[in-house]
């Protein structure tokens, strides 16, 4: 329908759906509405000798992080690879780059900004490249849980516990509130922690992470879990069943891992016969009550790499990551393939490509400095509280 049969109709476009259509910009999410300057274009045959000569001419003055998700175009630039908190922690290692150039996403440059030093730059190759979960939780919504959460009479009993994958605004709400960050890897330990500080948990904004992390590592059950939903008044939770859980979820998840479903396991059995199911514990619980293994990135890499040859793996995580491990073990006779039949891409991390790299390199080379991310001081402390917490952890 164009505009002028909706004006003919007074029909008016809602916020969400300018927002969804690209016509309009949400200022409380973490996605970015610019990206000032001409980019390359993206058939141009020579994008990669031009990003070879700009970060050639950089040299030590950048230092190229890239997330595991990135396509492989992108990949080959990087200094790095890794999951978020291991490029965010590498870059800090660097402290002679004068810039810092993640190809990932928003809160992950975020995170690199945190803990990286005053004088280093993050820039982030193309602003758009949020992320869908960590925009399921901001500041004002997450403020109005904790108001809730005293209503009921429970807040002085619960210890906000964020991952990775959240904005700075919510790792710096859960440094403020007692709170610790947490990693795929790492969330039992987290959680561990947390029960000690305090009687519940309130889990930032991944609810699958934190069910899984509850039910499967700590022997909880699902009656001890609740959902929060921020767009429900009170979260669409009486206060007695506040009152009643251990563990608040944040009704938030990840687009790719949550397409997942118990039929895409149940599928691929009968279609490869002895595969090994491996799959991110931000899949839905059935899915990884389902599967054989469950780990982190960074683990299920290990286990492809562990594998012996000639066995067969069905990988349930970002496509890009599973066809790169396709590719680096098919010499070692180790079939792998992706968990669903649909191609799922992490749209978002997707939006990192050739020609938003080479307009950035290229920038920063001639002197200019674009997409910086940069984080309030006041965030910027009370986030890395919480970010310290994590790496004390026992």
């Amino acid at each position: 329908m164009t505009t002028a049969q909706t004006q003919e109709l007074d029909v008016q476009p809602t916020p969400l759906a300018l927002l969804l259509l690209g016509r309009e910009a949400d200022p409380r999410s973490e996605r970015g509405v610019e990206c000032p300057g001409d980019l390359p274009s993206p058939s141009d045959p020579d994008l990669v000798e031009r990003a070879r000569a700009a970060k050639a001419k950089l040299g030590d003055k950048v230092f190229v992080l890239g997330h595991h998700y990135q396509r492989d175009e992108v990949i080959q630039f990087a200094d790095v690879t890794g999951d978020s908190f291991k490029l965010a922690r590498d870059a800090a290692a660097r402290p002679q780059a004068e810039y810092i150039v993640f190809c990932g996403v928003h809160f992950m440059a975020e995170s690199a900004d945190i803990l990286t030093g005053d004088d280093q730059k993050v820039v982030l190759p193309d602003l758009a490249a949020g992320c869908s979960m960590a925009d399921m939780a901001t500041a004002e919504q997450v403020a109005e849980c904790w108001d809730v959460l005293t209503e009921a009479g429970i807040a002085e009993q619960v210890v906000p516990v964020s991952y990775m994958n959240s904005s700075a605004d919510i790792k710096a709400f859960t440094g403020k509130h007692g709170g610790t960050i947490c990693t795929s890897s790492n969330a039992k330990r987290a959680l561990d922690w947390a029960f000690q500080q305090g009687e519940k948990v309130l889990f930032l904004p991944d609810q699958h992470l934190g069910r899984n992390t509850a039910v499967r590592d700590m022997g909880m059950s699902l009656k001890d879990c609740v959902v929060y939903n921020p767009h429900k008044p009170n979260g669409g939770l009486t206060a007695e069943e506040l009152r009643a859980a251990k563990m608040i979820l944040w009704r938030g998840h990840c687009s790719v891992h949550g397409r997942f479903s118990l039929d895409s396991v149940n599928e691929v059995r009968e279609r490869i016969p002895g595969v090994n199911v491996l799959v991110h514990p931000e899949c839905r619980h059935e899915v990884v009550a389902a599967a054989d293994h469950v780990g982190s990135t960074e683990y299920i890499i290990k286990t492809l790499e562990a594998a012996p040859a000639g066995s067969k793996w069905a990988i349930g995580t970002e496509l890009n990551l599973v066809r790169r491990l396709a590719n680096r073990f098919a010499s070692e006779d180790k079939e792998i393939v992706f968990l669903d039949r649909t191609v799922c891409f992490c749209s978002t991390m997707n939006r990192i490509d050739l020609p938003h790299l080479v307009w950035a390199l290229e920038s920063l080379a001639e002197g200019t400095l674009v997409n910086r991310i940069e984080v309030d001081k006041e965030t910027e402390a009370f986030a890395k509280l919480a970010l310290e917490r994590m790496l004390a952890l026992p």
